[in-house]
């Protein structure tokens, strides 16, 4: 018999329980025998991002895939039915009852991505998008985006001063859509 391959499977669970889904499905697992043996580990994709709330900018974890899980694991019945039994899981991604594994290559991706955009600042604007500037001397006013520069995180934003446009260069921070 040759050995049992891990795959990455993708789990669907509740919407905003993926949390509650990984920490019970771990609990489990230990508790059952089956934690490093048949289930390994447990993923919930999540990127950095960005956010204005009344006025004010915070950085704020967002899940890349709402809703599911990632568990890298050996397929067997009782890894399948651990799994499915777990609150809060409605079931694979699967083809007919047999859940589909995900390619190794994508879930290697989907990493890459994820480190790559904790690195640089993740670009929301484009050209010709309008903003509204949040601080300094032009707080309140609006402007059209000139040029975006994704490697500094700033914009280029032309904005009406006395009748003219006139060019202001920003960070990413400083500007929410408009």
């Amino acid at each position: 018999m040759r050995p049992m391959m891990t795959s990455w499977y993708a789990v669907h669970t509740l919407t905003q329980h993926e949390q509650k889904v990984a920490d019970m499905l771990k609990k489990q697992a230990i508790h059952a025998g089956l934690w490093d043996k048949e289930i390994f580990e447990i993923l919930i994709p999540v990127e950095e991002v960005q956010q204005t709330r009344d006025g004010k900018r915070r950085k704020v974890m967002k899940k890349v895939f709402p809703g599911y899980v990632l568990v890298r694991m050996i397929l067997t019945e009782d890894s399948q039915n651990l799994v499915k039994r777990v609150s809060g899981v409605t079931g694979f991604v699967s083809s007919g009852n047999k859940p589909v594994p995900i390619d190794d290559s994508e879930v290697q991706n989907i990493l890459k991505r994820l480190e790559e955009s904790s690195e640089r600042p993740r670009v929301v604007w484009k050209v010709g998008d309008t903003v509204r500037i949040m601080e300094g001397p032009f707080a309140d006013f609006t402007g059209r985006v000139e040029e975006v520069d994704a490697e500094k995180g700033k914009l280029k934003v032309l904005i009406p001063v006395f009748g003219r446009e006139t060019p202001l260069e920003l960070e990413f921070d400083k500007v929410e859509k408009a």
